[in-house]
């Protein structure tokens, strides 16, 4: 791995002082590389800028500290495939983020403090029912955050003050405490902040659900902006979709209407006026929306499809409604229900006059799949990555059917057999040959709850995370996971990329085109054809959490060429289309594809990098295309030879010289009968057959409560409703270092993973404020005799 390092800097080095020279290809295409330590479990990823990556975790044991404390983010430089920790003093856990028209990012909400064995803070909230502060963490109450990082590059400090995430709750907040929100930004760049718990557990409901807009004061059916545009109002939709609403699935369309997708519902909302359509409900009662976590992902616009969003959904869960339980756990044993292996597309504001209704797709190669990720590929494909084949995300001690935690098979995970071995879809072929594997190796490391991917500026797709844990366990059977990997596509198999010269940093929406230059050495062939099959993308992969992209898209320019007599061809590329509904403003990778095979990708800002209405201008013609015959390319056409496996993914796998920034890197009981019966027969199949992975009993796994609630106390004084002092989150006070080799991960007497009262030898304070924590509350029994539905 040093000698890879090494070799990888000696390329940087060489293509900075010859930046047209043809390098070779270094990565087996359909293959995983080791990424690295990431130093805190990959839940949250987001790519910064060309050369950075940031990670962030929920609050728990990392073994690495930072200011005497367990980190909780850390910023991972691409070429050396190194992380260095990073200061969050509010606790992240399952936040939401997006990116802001500068290139800046911001992460909305998360979890009260907590500590040791996802115990709350030892500092609480008034009431009790959460956490303000910990002392042994040293992280405080993040669930009304709104933290803001602007990337840095390693020309920078990074440890200056502007190269860190601002994060004080006391200062910046929302007006809502909100967990598992969803994020979504509008066309002048502020974001839409939809839903979430209030406090958390499995599934966001009360069992009976007598209260669905509240819970009992545990779940937010409102939204608000930010920056706001006035007082947070109540969503009627998430009122009706009560309990599986956690992470909508949120996507704006070119009208400015956002399209949102949660339980089994959906509807187009008017953002600015609270207006709600309803659309058809999702085919089979499949529920891709947390905790089914379906992959799901806005196909990529083009010229072609006259940039008409089409969104895609494939697997999740069509568990009955009363299977999915509670706060507290679902009410069967998940691991053994088969995800979906279904797959639906729709068009919601269809320019052909056609009727929006969900289609149904191609199914899923091998197995059905949960918590499986969509990334958007520069050559106009869909990457799909990570999950498992059964269950659905999430973690608990015990489901209704597996009441005793030292019965659970798998630890606290809730889904089994893991899917390591990616997938590709292609929306441009026929029906019926969307999807295939061909070529691609399967990881060995499980890559359920709690993953994430980001595509990276050389294109390959970076893969960390996974933790089914409420802290660090490193002994049961799905362990919480630092070790990043790199996954090559196909693509890779050419010997040399395309190196474009004259890449703009900054595109307008409308206006004059600009011109992108490709020397001969990016293709070999006829340069009539290369200019012909050439396209320019725009790529943003958004934020990720939870198996999903928040703000993903791909978009591809409108272009012409001209063909020069030195064998270089000129594009013409438009600017970005002059609405900005479609695309966003803030950053993007601008690839440039040569017959299927991307260059490096260079960041870009689309619009003015402001928030506020963004300034448009009618797209000026392109030029005709000029072609010249007899002009050919230099470059390699050769194939790696043990690439000579992987799908080309229906191009011919030409070219190209690589691009001088090139970095190394690159988841009821008796009540179904006969149907749970035929799930779990080929729950147990594609357990043995897809993955290899273990699905075994007795591991170790560490107990604990995860919960959240909020505060803007975040001062220097004494809490009132405690003698405990909490320090100013910048004072960095001197706090006791967490040491994971001294304390016992296994309580005897495990207690639901999402509880805040501190049961069980707990250090928190017991609360009935909220139904989900007070064990009096109605619920579905709990008794050793399963209730027949």
């Amino acid at each position: 791995m040093v000698q890879h390092r090494q070799l990888s800097m000696l390329a940087l080095g060489l293509a900075a002082a010859l930046p047209y020279a043809t390098f070779a290809q270094q990565h087996k295409a359909g293959s995983f590389e080791d990424g690295g330590d990431t130093l805190v479990s990959g839940m949250m990823l987001f790519l910064g800028n060309e050369e950075k990556l940031y990670i962030l975790d929920k609050s728990e044991a990392n073994p690495t500290q930072i200011n005497g404390h367990p980190a909780m983010g850390a910023v991972y430089d691409i070429a050396t495939r190194t992380a260095t920790p990073m200061l969050v003093t509010s606790n992240v856990f399952c936040a939401s983020g997006m990116h802001l028209p500068n290139g800046s990012f911001i992460t909305l909400g998360g979890n009260g403090a907590i500590g040791p064995g996802g115990d709350i803070g030892d500092v609480p909230n008034p009431g009790g029912g959460s956490g303000q502060y910990d002392s042994v963490f040293g992280d405080y109450d993040g669930a009304l955050a709104i933290r803001v990082l602007d990337p840095c590059t390693s020309a920078d400090n990074l440890h200056d003050t502007k190269c860190q995430w601002y994060d004080d709750p006391s200062v910046l907040h929302m007006q809502k405490r909100r967990w598992y929100s969803a994020a979504e930004p509008l066309g002048d760049g502020s974001v839409a902040i939809i839903g979430g718990f209030v406090n958390g557990g499995y599934v966001n409901r009360n069992f009976p659900n007598t209260d669905p807009a509240y819970e009992g004061g545990a779940a937010e059916p409102t939204y608000e902006f930010f920056p706001s545009k006035g007082d947070a109002q109540v969503m009627k939709f998430m009122v009706d979709t009560s309990g599986l609403n956690a992470y909508a699935l949120s996507y704006l369309m070119p009208s400015g209407q956002m399209f949102v997708q949660a339980n089994i519902s959906t509807m187009m909302w008017e953002p600015l006026t609270n207006v709600e359509h309803r659309l058809p409900d999702m085919p089979g009662g499949i529920v891709r929306v947390y905790p089914a976590s379906g992959a799901n992902a806005m196909l990529p616009l083009t010229p072609a499809n006259n940039y008409t969003p089409t969104v895609i959904f494939c697997g999740g869960s069509d568990m009955p409604d009363e299977a999915w339980g509670n706060y507290s756990w679902p009410f069967i044993n998940t691991w053994d229900y088969p995800a979906s292996t279904k797959c639906h597309t729709i068009t919601p504001e269809p320019t052909d006059g056609s009727t929006v209704d969900y289609v149904e797709d191609d199914d899923l190669p091998v197995h059905g799949r949960t918590m499986g990720q969509f990334i958007s590929l520069p050559d106009g494909t869909m990457l799909l990555v990570n999950g498992g084949a059964n269950g659905t995300a999430g973690y608990a001690t015990q489901t209704l059917l597996t009441t005793s935690y030292s019965d659970m098979p798998l630890g606290m995970s809730l889904s089994s057999g893991p899917m390591g071995q990616p997938a590709v879809y292609d929306p441009r072929k026929p029906k019926g040959q969307r999807w295939s594997t061909a070529g691609f190796d399967t990881s060995s490391i499980p890559r359920l709850y709690h993953s994430s991917a980001m595509l990276l500026p050389d294109a390959s797709v970076l893969i960390a995370g996974s933790n089914p844990n409420v802290d660090v366990n490193m002994s049961t059977v799905y362990p919480t996971t630092y070790k990043a990997e790199i996954f090559y596509p196909s693509y890779f198999a050419a010997s040399n990329r395309p190196v474009p010269q004259g890449v703009p940093k900054t595109l307008s929406y409308g206006g004059p085109s600009f011109d992108i230059t490709i020397p001969a050495s990016s293709y070999s062939g006829a340069a009539n054809d290369a200019a012909s099959n050439t396209t320019v993308v725009l790529a943003r992969g958004g934020f990720t959490t939870h198996a999903m992209n928040m703000g993903q898209r791909m978009l591809q320019l409108n272009n012409t060429f001209t063909v020069n007599r030195d064998g270089s061809y000129t594009l013409h590329v438009s600017q970005a289309p002059p609405n900005p509904n479609i695309l966003q403003p803030g950053p993007c990778l601008l690839f440039v594809v040569v017959d299927g095979i991307p260059s490096n990708g260079t960041m870009v800002i689309v619009g003015n990098g402001q928030i506020g209405q963004q300034p448009t201008a009618a797209a000026a013609p392109l030029p005709a295309s000029v072609r010249l015959d007899s002009v050919s390319g230099t470059g390699s056409n050769v194939v790696n030879s043990d690439n000579s496996g992987a799908s080309g993914t229906s191009h011919t796998v030409l070219i190209a010289a690589i691009v001088a920034a090139v970095a190394a890197v690159g988841i009821f009981g008796a009540i179904f009968g006969i149907i749970i019966a035929k799930r779990r027969r080929a729950a147990a199949k594609a357990s043995s057959l897809s993955t290899g992975y273990p699905l075994a009993r007795g591991a170790s796994s560490t107990d604990g409560a995860a919960g959240g609630a909020m505060t803007t106390n975040m001062r220097g004084v004494r809490d009132s409703d405690s003698s405990a002092f909490v320090p100013l989150q910048h004072d960095n006070p001197s706090m006791m270092s967490w040491n994971a080799s001294s304390v016992s991960v296994n309580s005897p007497v495990p207690y639901s993973p999402y509880r805040d009262d501190g049961l069980s030898g707990g250090r928190g304070v017991a609360s009935a404020d909220f139904d989900p924590y007070d064990q009096s509350a109605p619920r579905m029994s709990t008794s050793q005799v399963p209730r027949r539905f």
